[in-house]
């Protein structure tokens, strides 16, 4: 970790963060099943901190089969119940039964639109929106753009996918840039 670099504040010096935001933060992410990955975190992220789910990542990646949404897409009634036990990661009835229609619902999309991707970077015109922020504090929570993406993936049958999770999801997938403009990461991504 370099702490000469100027970084977002909310990365704070926490270790886990600052890899998280020097690393993945506001990075194009155009495959599949990272998009999933991210899909899955957000969605238990709800209501609760990003720090939290971080710490938790790679329990949910053990618990969720490397975040496979094929497999996912197919967990029965015995794999849920195991999970709904599992210390490891979040353990929200809502939230675990909506991985799994989330997954069915992806690979709907997958059929509509060839890929995620394509849908979901369709809605930015396949390149990341640069927005100028001089403090994380004037960043929005949402924007018309994440409540039409919000109302689409419902209307897709989607669930946990409110207009905030979505645009922190677009934050982490890179779809929006949301670096402060003095975070050396800004032009990087």
């Amino acid at each position: 970790m370099n702490s000469e670099k100027k970084r977002c504040a909310w990365c704070g010096t926490d270790p886990l963060y600052v890899k998280y935001h020097d690393e993945e933060w506001g990075t194009p992410v155009k495959d599949d099943e990272t998009l999933f990955e991210f899909l899955v975190l957000e969605t238990f992220q709800a209501g609760l901190s990003w720090i939290t789910i971080l710490r938790k990542r790679e329990n949910f990646r053990t618990a969720f089969d490397d975040f496979n949404y094929k497999k996912i897409a197919k967990y029965d009634q015995s794999k849920i119940d195991s999970l709904l036990q599992n210390e490891g990661i979040i353990r929200n009835k809502l939230k675990v039964h909506s991985a799994v229609s989330n997954a069915q619902a992806f690979m709907e999309i997958q059929k509509e639109f060839g890929t995620f991707s394509n849908y979901i970077w369709d809605f930015v015109n396949h390149k990341p929106i640069k927005n100028v922020l001089k403090s994380h504090k004037d960043g929005p929570a949402t924007t018309p753009l994440s409540d039409a993406l919000s109302k689409d993936l419902k209307k897709h049958g989607f669930k946990f996918v409110g207009s905030t999770v979505m645009y922190a999801f677009m934050q982490a997938t890179g779809m929006v840039n949301d670096h402060i403009d003095s975070c050396f990461r800004y032009n990087e991504v």
